[in-house]
């Protein structure tokens, strides 16, 4: 299933999926949901930590370019795609 992300979206954490620092982990962060968890890289860290359910895409985008030094263009086009696979599997609501 193919979840459309636009730039005016909203995203938030799905239900029940929480963003916590995990000690038993070394401190590493995790996403936890019902029955599974994972441990997001560093550039899926840093947009799942503006994905607060107030930020639109395109705030979110605006923050990772001004923070990196990459083309907007190009964050915005990653920002889309992990929002969208991470929809589609049920982590982040639109």
């Amino acid at each position: 299933m193919t979840v459309a992300i636009a730039g005016a979206t909203v995203p938030r954490l799905a239900r029940g999926v929480r963003l916590r620092e995990d000690a038993a982990r070394g401190g590493r962060w995790v996403v936890m949901a019902p029955e599974r968890m994972f441990v997001p890289d560093e550039i899926a860290l840093e947009v799942l930590r503006l994905v607060d359910g107030a930020r639109s895409v395109d705030a979110i985008v605006d923050a990772l370019a001004a923070r990196f030094t990459a083309p907007r263009a190009e964050i915005a086009a990653d920002v889309t795609e992990m929002l969208a696979d991470l929809a589609a599997k049920g982590v982040i609501a639109t």
